[in-house]
């Protein structure tokens, strides 16, 4: 079968974006993007693409292309539905908060909603592809509703989960190192992967394009996301022996990088890694093996875990160790609020929680990130409840000028690796920082002898400072 119509449930992060660039390369396909956010679609409406709901540089490029063409974003959601060849389900699955597997499995609750709105729907038979990152056999529970309560029509489930990197999605989808399609193997299955297969095989060159079946690919996705996660804790438990013994972890990773059986990515060592796919992949691959009595294996990954939230914890302690051990009324300025470089994601972002450990301190946290607004900050510290919302809006200011926040500063930590704070004025931040001037770099972006040349008390990660 060819697709003529798709139909994304969910323009978040992934839906946005996935979608535009294959509304921009299949300009044949009309594609739909629905979301129950009102205001969310407005945004990808807007006349002015600076307001788009998701930073990805060259998202604005590709979404000015095909929006109006063949790219539409909407909220009527059954219509999408109805009209679809093919259905995708890009909706967010958080780890619960609640019940049974609290803090580790992965919330199914809207995934599910969505089968039950495809069935409900649907009037011809459909493809569900699965884009959002799911535990191992949740296609079969898609299934089994679909089945259930599809009126008699036949659906066939796929798995395609994404391997996007945000701040890189654009490159990431119109270059990708592979695109994964499980499905069953039954004439119908193959069928249905072939017509996916079809609609990337537009632009992406058939020998990227990887069939397996719908439990491999489900995952793939999440040893994925474990395998990177792993590189960054193990790179960030040397970063602490580096700072112990007077290496340097730039060096060592740089040496360990150019053995071809290693390779050199994923090993810069930092505050710690965040985002909405790593911590909540490894937790739900911990839970699945937890509920299969494999233990071992489930220590194994929660390890990885374990040592990222350390690593933020110890950027924390060493702020206030240097700061004479007490930080409760001293401003520190955080340069950086979102997970990482050129996104506005803070889902999981080391910054939030490097902030909460200094606020029960009694720090008065001054925050400035170039594409982070000032209530995301609020919202993303009310989220832990640790205090109330009015005792954040008081120890936290968030401003929109970089001097500004570190203008009478005890210390300045920089938690994200923009570029543009590569290029600040530092000689001028120290003159505005109270002395001695501690700098705390948290993403290795900045020169140690140049920043001790201007004066600073500079720490780094795995550097030191001795």
């Amino acid at each position: 079968m060819k697709v003529k119509n798709i139909c994304c449930i969910g323009a978040g992060y992934v839906g946005g974006p996935t979608m535009s660039v294959i509304a921009q390369k299949c300009p044949e396909i009309k594609v739909v993007v629905v979301d129950i956010n009102q205001e969310r679609i407005d945004a990808w409406n807007h006349e002015d693409l600076s307001q788009l709901p998701v930073y990805e540089p060259g998202l604005d490029r590709v979404v000015a292309e095909a929006r109006g063409r063949n790219l539409f974003f909407s909220t009527d959601v059954n219509s999408a539905i109805e009209e679809a060849d093919m259905v995708f389900i890009s909706v967010n699955t958080p780890t619960k908060t609640y019940g049974e597997g609290k803090g580790m499995a992965a919330d199914l609750k809207w995934v599910e909603l969505c089968a039950r709105q495809i069935a409900e729907a649907s009037k011809s038979d459909k493809i569900v592809v699965e884009k959002s990152t799911l535990p191992v056999r949740t296609a079969q529970a898609v299934k089994d509703i679909l089945h259930n309560t599809g009126n008699g029509l036949n659906f066939q489930i796929l798995s395609n989960p994404e391997f996007l990197a945000e701040g890189t999605a654009i490159p990431d989808l119109e270059h990708p190192d592979r695109v994964l399609i499980g499905g069953d193997d039954t004439p119908e299955g193959r069928e249905a992967i072939q017509a996916l297969v079809d609609v990337y095989a537009t632009w992406v060159p058939r020998e990227k394009i990887l069939t397996t079946n719908v439990w491999s690919s489900e995952l793939s996705k999440l040893t994925a996301n474990a395998f990177l996660a792993q590189r960054v804790s193990s790179i960030n438990a040397i970063s602490e022996l580096c700072e112990a013994t007077g290496a340097d972890v730039e060096e060592v990773a740089k040496a360990i990088g150019t053995d071809s059986r290693i390779g050199s990515k994923f090993l810069k060592a930092s505050v710690g890694f965040g985002g909405s796919c790593f911590q909540k992949d490894i937790l739900n691959m911990v839970y699945i093996c937890r509920n299969y009595q494999l233990n071992e294996v489930a220590d194994y990954w929660e390890q990885v875990i374990k040592m990222n939230d350390h690593q933020k914890v110890r950027f924390a302690k060493k702020i206030i160790k240097n700061l004479y051990n007490t930080v409760s009324g001293k401003k520190i300025a955080f340069l950086g609020w979102a997970f990482k470089k050129d996104t506005n994601d803070t889902r999981e972002s080391a910054a939030i929680y490097v902030a909460d450990y200094l606020l029960s301190e009694r720090a008065n946290i001054c925050v400035y990130d170039p594409k982070v607004p000032k209530e995301k900050v609020y919202t993303d510290l009310d989220y832990l409840n640790s205090r109330s919302s009015e005792e954040n809006r008081k120890l936290v200011n968030v401003v929109n000028d970089p001097y500004e926040a570190c203008k009478g500063a005890h210390a300045v930590a920089i938690l994200t690796e923009w570029d543009e704070f590569k290029i600040l004025n530092w000689e001028q931040i120290h003159d505005l920082m109270l002395k001695p001037a501690n700098l705390f770099d948290g993403r290795n972006i900045l020169n140690p002898s140049e920043m001790n040349r201007i004066g600073f008390r500079f720490n780094a990660i795995g550097k030191s400072d001795k």
